[in-house]
């Protein structure tokens, strides 16, 4: 794909477009959605020609209470904080400390990653666009749901996640290199993640209800609490539940997602956004020249394929970018990022030709809701025909829900009923993953538990499936159960343990399938 800088700085030069304001009816329509869906709260801003025609918030903070969201609300937003991190490493890039093609080693001598050619190769660049050969979430069990590790033994730990492809080959979303970039952060401004970003990136660009660190989070009054469907068979189904908020995100992989934003935060980062690294007293946060660099597109992403209600959606093309995805939309390009964090999502749009960018933020996981009104918001200022997009969109993720089930219900259907091989206390014992650390099985009266002693409260009940296979049911509803596998030798001795998500549709940081654990010698 060819670099788009010309084009993008020749629509400078464009006269910016009359403002067309919010759709008249949008209050009514996401209210009306919100109480069809079940959602709870909901958080919108659009900014038009560098004016905030929005900031407005729907529905409660907290399941029970009665505290309404509104426009200073802070919600965290996930991934979306990516584009955060990149621009916290364009002002490294503006004042010459950093280089985006230096390699990361050059200001991390001890980085590793496992192969020691992609050690020297790897530059800063490739921290932020998915192409490092690590496969899809590798290594998000170090902070997902939550962890002991510090971000420099998480960033320590990278050296012994074993690749999926080859360097620079292809494209697989990660999270874990963004931990990488956080550190990398601090390692050469000597102020951690959480203290440059807040200090240079949102106070600095007028964001001043945002947080970086949780602690901080905690302590805002006017704060969103992240809810879930938990009841059901799998995740998504059932009533509304709320969440225990300290369970969002490791603090570890905060550069790859851990900042909380208000509806007035998102407007201001929005209009520095569409004024390219500018601020509204004159001065820059970054220079337009890493603005634009952040926007250009770097390696190819698969378009996934939808179902016919949902064609108007595909797009032509999409990349990656440094923090932001790039894609077509009814002949326009769309800057634009999801973000997740458990219990909580968001969606950043950033529209160029039309000088219109527009967030929102959800303390629920209701992504149907979400995706309906971002493309009903979007075909608003692209001057397209109502297409009902809440309803279609809704329809698609209840299908995607009711076919997950559906999978899970034959599975669990048909275990075979041959097993387990050996007594239950012969399965008991530490197991070691290099990247992940130890996980322990203990045998009690009840039968099999297991640890994850890097994970606080990771703890559940195995509960024998088939064979040598098991099903973790942890005390935290909330962790995805997973198939547990004991691989033994000849004379019955556990050689080591593989894992998979029981639920076919788990998000994709449930990477259990990436552990290879095996025995510890002479553990205690």
């Amino acid at each position: 794909m060819k670099p788009f800088h010309l084009i993008a700085l020749g629509l400078l030069a464009v006269a910016a477009p009359a403002m067309a304001a919010p759709p008249a009816d949008l209050d009514a329509k996401v209210e009306a959605f919100r109480q069809k869906v079940g959602a709870t709260g909901v958080s919108i801003a659009i900014v038009e020609n560098g004016k905030t025609t929005l900031a407005k918030g729907w529905g409660i903070r907290k399941l029970g209470e009665s505290a309404k969201v509104d426009s200073h609300t802070i919600f965290q937003t996930g991934s979306t904080g990516k584009a955060m991190t990149a621009a916290a490493l364009a002002i490294l890039v503006d004042e010459g400390k950093i280089a985006w093609d230096d390699p990361v080693i050059k200001h991390m001598p001890w980085f590793r990653m496992s192969d020691p050619w992609v050690t020297r190769e790897i530059t800063v660049r490739d921290l932020l666009v998915h192409r490092s050969g690590l496969g899809l979430g590798q290594g998000d069990l170090m902070f997902v749901p939550r962890t002991k590790l510090t971000r420099k033994q998480t960033v320590e730990h990278v050296a012994y996640l074993k690749p999926k492809t080859s360097f620079r080959s292809g494209y697989a979303y990660d999270n874990i290199l963004y931990a990488v970039a956080g550190q990398l952060i601090e390692e050469v401004t000597g102020k951690t993640w959480e203290v440059f970003v807040r200090e240079r990136l949102l106070r600095a660009g007028g964001m001043k209800d945002a947080t970086t660190d949780s602690e901080d989070r905690f302590r805002v009054v006017n704060r969103s609490y992240p809810h879930a469907r938990l009841s059901g068979p799998l995740r998504g189904l059932g009533p509304q539940q709320l969440l225990d908020e300290r369970d969002e995100l490791g603090r570890n992989g905060a550069p790859a997602g851990g900042i909380a934003m208000s509806a007035e935060d998102q407007a201001a980062w929005l209009k520095i956004q569409l004024a390219h690294g500018g601020l509204p007293d004159g001065k820059r946060l970054f220079s337009e020249k890493q603005a634009l660099e952040m926007w250009n597109p770097v390696v190819t992403m698969p378009i996934t394929q939808l179902p016919p209600a949902l064609a108007p959606a595909m797009p032509n093309y999409q990349a990656y970018a440094l923090g932001w995805q790039v894609q077509d939309y009814r002949g326009h390009r769309i800057i634009a990022h999801s973000g997740g964090v458990f219990g909580s999502i968001t969606r950043v749009v950033i529209v160029p030709d039309r000088n219109i960018a527009f967030a929102i933020m959800m303390n629920s996981e209701d992504s149907g809701m979400l995706l309906g009104l971002y493309y009903m918001i979007l075909d608003h200022y692209l001057g397209a025909s109502d297409y009902d997009w809440p309803t279609k969109w809704q329809n698609w993720y209840e299908t995607r829900l009711e076919g997950g089930r559906a999978a899970l219900t034959q599975k669990q259907a048909t275990p075979v009923k041959v097993g387990p091989s050996l007594d239950l206390s012969r399965y008991a014992g530490r197991y070691r993953d290099p990247w992940y650390g130890d996980v322990v099985v203990a045998s009690t009266p009840d039968g099999l538990t297991m640890d994850f002693t890097s994970t606080p409260r990771m703890v559940g009940k195995l509960k024998h499936w088939q064979y040598d296979s098991f099903v973790s049911e942890y005390d935290d509803k909330a962790i995805e159960p997973a198939y547990v596998t004991f691989a033994l030798d000849a004379d019955g001795k556990v050689t080591g343990v593989t894992m998979k998500a029981a639920n076919p549709i788990a998000d994709f940081s449930w990477d259990y399938q990436d552990l290879d654990l095996k025995p510890v010698v002479d553990a205690k």
